[in-house]
């Protein structure tokens, strides 16, 4: 796995992963809010496999 998420990329994805997490935790947004587990760990592996099968990447310097 090669990193394809440029450090904004990862960023926002960390920051709206606990944001998710954080509101379903606080019983403010119902189960659905588990989703934001997906952003999280993407964010902090900085490989997203949407990306892949895309051919997208976000990430400057090539790995």
């Amino acid at each position: 796995m090669k990193i394809n998420e440029g450090s904004l990329d990862r960023g926002i994805r960390i920051i709206v992963g606990l944001a998710l997490i954080g509101l379903t935790l606080a019983g403010t947004i119902g189960v659905w809010g588990w989703i934001g587990v997906l952003p999280l760990v993407t964010g902090v592996v900085g490989w997203c496999p949407g990306y892949a099968l895309l051919g997208i990447n976000s990430c400057k310097t090539r790995v």
